[in-house]
């Protein structure tokens, strides 16, 4: 079951089905936590999330995707607005739909990476890691920029 969310004249749906594939990659290719990154793995990556797109019309011009087990963790990656649609409120709305999602309530832990848009998740709660030392992690920063499509 896919889910919308009308505002105005902006769309939020979770059908994997309108997803513009050159729109995610071609910002995500671009960006930095993600500069490089191949088409297919962006299409795996979208195809193995719930993913949340912004429509200003049928043109997409936003996008998030969760990683979640959908009882107990999710992981909220590669948020963005395109940028002539940005300061128009959408990132804050997108945020908002994510989380009234019906299968993402009632989840013990959220968890993202952001260089630069603390301010907005702590809107939703988000706050820097309270035991940072229990965590680890496996981080290939550079793993696009050697790969070939």
């Amino acid at each position: 079951m896919h889910h919308l969310w009308s505002n105005g004249d902006f769309e939020v749906s979770t059908d994997p089905a309108r997803i513009d594939l050159s729109v995610v990659h071609g910002f995500l290719t671009d960006c930095y936590w993600a500069k490089g990154i191949p088409a297919e793995t962006v299409k795996r990556s979208i195809e193995n999330s719930i993913c949340f797109a912004v429509y200003h019309g049928r043109q997409q011009v936003g996008f998030a995707r969760i990683i979640s087990d959908e009882a107990t963790f999710a992981y909220l990656a590669d948020v963005f607005i395109l940028p002539a649609y940005r300061g128009r409120g959408l990132s804050r709305w997108l945020m908002e739909c994510i989380v009234a999602h019906p299968k993402l309530q009632g989840l013990r832990r959220w968890m993202l990476a952001t260089q630069d848009a603390h301010g907005l998740y702590a809107k939703f709660g988000f706050t820097a890691i309270r035991s940072p030392e229990r965590w680890m992690e496996i981080h290939r920063p550079h793993l696009y920029s050697s790969a070939k499509e």
